[in-house]
């Protein structure tokens, strides 16, 4: 008896496996055929059963296996001959995951779709890496951007971002590290604390703190490369390997007594 075609796009979480949300799990467990990314941790496969078809559709900086819409196209023919497709892609599918595009194109196809949000790197490397995005005293908001657009140039959100007193968290920018940290110097924020995690909360987790001036040098001096994040501003100091965090931690304090004895 043929299935009803469906799909279910889950996002896998960071890169460790554990990070995974309970629906997707069972999500996975009830798969016909999982269409998997480079950034979801293949361990995530054992999850499905044994009989499912799996299939790599990864995408990797400069190592692209398929165009997004040949992507789209696969998705929607799996469901229709298999059943149940689901779709796994690192952290959360709706923040520059493309996401949305595979879902309506589905949609558009009569399919019927359900999403299941992700842990988004943007948020989880960080606070695995002990830097709050907002904290009292230092950053009352924070940008979420993407290094690289369409066209791939830097975004013109870049600029308006660098002169607010923010947190930056940038995506999919390792590669044009050093032009971001030019658009940061010249709004006058070289001084910034700054880190890039590569292959955040896996076993391959390499990180580098410093500041907007000398952040291109030192994750060249190391070898960092893509995938990773950049994390910009007053909140990097507080990670336990920079030379600003006890100042930091200091100021932050010093803040809060001041606002509790208010």
């Amino acid at each position: 008896m043929k299935k009803t075609p469906k799909i279910t796009l889950i996002g896998a979480g960071p890169g460790d496996p554990e990070l995974i949300t309970l629906k997707g799990i069972r999500a996975l467990r009830q798969a016909d055929v999982v269409l998997y990314d480079a950034l979801a941790s293949n361990e995530l496969l054992d999850f499905a059963p044994a009989e499912s078809l799996k299939i790599y559709v990864g995408k990797r900086a400069g190592k692209h296996s398929l165009r997004q819409e040949e992507i789209n196209e696969l998705l929607v023919q799996s469901a229709l001959q298999y059943g149940h497709a689901v779709r796994l892609k690192g952290g959360d599918p709706f923040v520059f995951g493309r996401g949305y595009e595979e879902v309506e194109h589905a949609r558009n196809m009569g399919i019927e779709v359900a999403v299941v949000p992700g842990i988004s790197s943007a948020i989880a490397l960080p606070a695995l890496q002990g830097v709050p995005l907002t904290h009292r005293g230092a950053s009352e908001s924070f940008w979420v951007l993407t290094g690289t657009t369409k066209d791939d140039r830097l975004s013109d959100d870049l600029r308006l971002a660098a002169q607010s007193s923010a947190t930056l968290v940038i995506l999919m920018g390792v590669q044009k590290l050093r032009q971001i940290a030019q658009v940061l110097a010249e709004a006058g924020r070289s001084g910034l604390p700054a880190m890039v995690i590569q292959h955040g909360s896996t076993a391959l987790e390499r990180t580098v703190v410093g500041t907007v001036a000398n952040i291109a040098d030192l994750a060249e001096q190391q070898g960092i490369s893509t995938p990773g994040i950049i994390v910009i501003g007053e909140v990097v100091g507080l990670h336990e390997s920079s030379s600003l965090s006890e100042i930091a931690i200091q100021q932050f304090n010093n803040f809060n007594n001041s606002t509790i004895q208010q």
